[in-house]
């Protein structure tokens, strides 16, 4: 009996829990969404958090961390988990066991949906086999992400020197102008948060796209800073504050997860050297890949016939990244189940879906 096999807990989300954290740092699918800082950041917008795992001989082999909030008025509540569950889903009973616990985490919770959205990347499953494992668990693919599911790898395992042998020359050669034209990167302190978050409002503005609120970047900032997580590099000519970027690290995974950059001084290439700091910062803290969090959803033909003359959602940014020239990947995206049928149809219709 499964009973027999593995020890099922589950518990609310606690501040200090070393256990989990490290369960997340170090197992494969793990990501830095589902860690306690995340979780308490999260806490801070509305959001709540709770685990549910499957040990096996005491130790953690399974786990997820949802997120509940309500919406409409509150009366509709969802379950979300990003880059969650954490499992090996080759291990089939394994899977069904979590789930299992998941879906008596979401009746205590009343919740009438959730949406998963695991860091299982498509070269390691099939398209088949995710459809196989959503439908043994009672999930519908979804074509509605939260989560950028495509984006950017660059492997830190080569020295320096072969890393920046990657990159397109034309990066290379900002890299450098950068350096030349005096343009330093340093570390950011608590006091430079405000000026951080004009950047990245600046550069939101001048692409098109959404940033959060500034305490929802200092909140990040602060609660992984506190366990050495997370750093906010600065590029500077002459004392002006030119680009900066917001690093997150998890296990040996750097994730690049926000930044932004002024309009003014840009022939200096500010963002090059910033970015080039932020690859140095990650592989000298361990790290074996640098995550550069989020690319337009299209395959890599798609992304290289259209960079130079799209401009909408992510494109812009993609042109910038594309030089680093690491390796296009993406999950296999989102799944949703259902307990609420009601609360699932007003769900697609406030996020605009057929």
């Amino acid at each position: 009996m499964l009973d027999d096999m593995f020890q099922l807990g589950e518990q609310p989300y606690t501040k200090e829990d070393a256990e989990w954290d490290n369960f997340v740092a170090t197992h494969p699918n793990g990501s830095f969404l589902q860690t306690t800082q995340w979780a308490r950041l999260k806490s801070r917008f509305n959001w709540t958090a709770y685990r549910v795992w499957v040990r096996k001989d005491g130790e953690l082999v399974a786990g997820a961390q949802i997120l509940f909030r309500s919406t409409a008025m509150r009366l509709v509540k969802m379950g979300y988990m990003p880059h969650g569950p954490i499992v090996d889903w080759d291990n089939t009973e394994l899977v069904k066991v979590l789930f299992g616990q998941i879906d008596l985490a979401i009746y205590k919770h009343r919740a009438g949906l959730l949406k998963i959205e695991p860091m299982v990347w498509q070269r390691d499953m099939s398209a088949e086999k995710w459809q196989t494992l959503c439908a043994e668990n009672e999930l519908i693919t979804a074509t509605d992400t939260i989560q950028p599911p495509r984006t950017m790898l660059i492997d830190l395992t080569p020295t320096e020197d072969e890393i920046m042998a990657s990159f397109r020359s034309k990066t290379r050669y900002n890299i450098r102008l950068s350096g030349r034209k005096d343009v330093i990167v340093r570390k950011a302190i608590l006091a430079d948060l405000p000026a951080f978050n004009r950047l990245m409002h600046t550069t939101g503005e001048r692409n098109d796209f959404g940033v959060h609120a500034p305490q929802y970047y200092q909140a990040c900032y602060e609660l992984f800073a506190e366990r050495g997580d997370a750093t906010i590099l600065l590029a500077e000519f002459e004392g002006k504050l030119l680009a900066g970027v917001l690093l997150i690290k998890n296990g040996q995974q750097c994730v690049y997860l926000a930044g932004g950059s002024s309009n003014e001084e840009r022939n200096r290439m500010p963002s090059y050297a910033v970015q080039w700091a932020a690859i140095r910062w990650a592989k000298q803290h361990g790290c074996t890949v640098y995550d550069m969090w989020g690319l337009p959803d299209e395959d890599a033909e798609t992304l290289e016939a259209g960079f130079k003359e799209r401009n909408d959602g992510l494109w812009g940014v993609y042109r910038f990244k594309r030089g680093f020239n690491g390796r296009v990947a993406r999950t296999v995206g989102s799944a949703d189940k259902v307990y609420n049928k009601l609360i699932y149809k007003l769900y697609k219709r406030k996020r605009g879906i057929e």
